[in-house]
């Protein structure tokens, strides 16, 4: 059975290259969290996942015709832009996230609790702990990195994955068990509040 949301982002992308402005604002609601997220989860930076979201829609509005169905869904195209964005930002900016408060600790990340929590104590720890692992993702090197964020806070299946980065699903999934399993080292090498990188 078809994707719905995959038909419907056809038919917007459609309406879009026939020169529909409404199309391509209901696209970019649609899908411009997604790659918000996706962005923000790969720099660790506000600012940049702003960024590399506007390079990417600018990017399908400029050239709505380099998208080819055939090679997977509108999402893991935009996902595959958004990537190639975020590695330039990285790459221009020598980007390194802060993994201790200090100069810069302003651009990190703060997470925020999904519903309020009744015990104090709890909602630290709970806190410490999604911090902890924020940390840890952030510290993966980029091709680790991105396939954690595709697939696991993104959701998106192996082959949805292999078609935004452009390689196999075997590729995905060797990163993914690698990713995993230097994630759980690293948080059983850190105790709550010390980060060290990920060699």
């Amino acid at each position: 059975m078809a994707d719905p949301n995959q038909t419907s982002d056809h038919d917007l992308l459609r309406r879009m290259q026939g020169g529909d402005e409404g199309a391509f604002l209901e696209l970019y609601r649609h899908r411009q969290g997604a790659v918000y997220r996706f962005a923000l989860h790969m720099s660790g930076s506000r600012q940049v996942a702003e960024d590399v979201t506007q390079d990417v829609f600018l990017a399908l509005m400029r050239e709505p015709g380099k998208f080819k169905p055939q090679r997977g869904s509108l999402a893991a195209y935009l996902y595959g832009i958004a990537r190639n964005c975020v590695l330039q930002h990285l790459e221009q900016r020598s980007l390194h996230v802060p993994l201790a408060s200090g100069e810069g600790a302003d651009e990190r990340v703060t997470p925020e609790p999904l519903t309020p929590a009744p015990d104090p104590l709890g909602d630290l720890t709970r806190q410490e702990v999604i911090e902890r692992v924020r940390q840890a993702v952030l510290a993966l090197p980029a091709l680790y990195r991105e396939v954690v964020v595709l697939c696991d806070l993104q959701e998106l299946d192996y082959s949805q994955a292999a078609a935004s980065l452009g390689c196999a699903v075997g590729t995905v999934r060797s990163r993914l068990h690698r990713a995993r399993s230097l994630l759980l080292k690293k948080l059983h090498a850190s105790p709550v509040g010390v980060a060290t990188p990920i060699p």
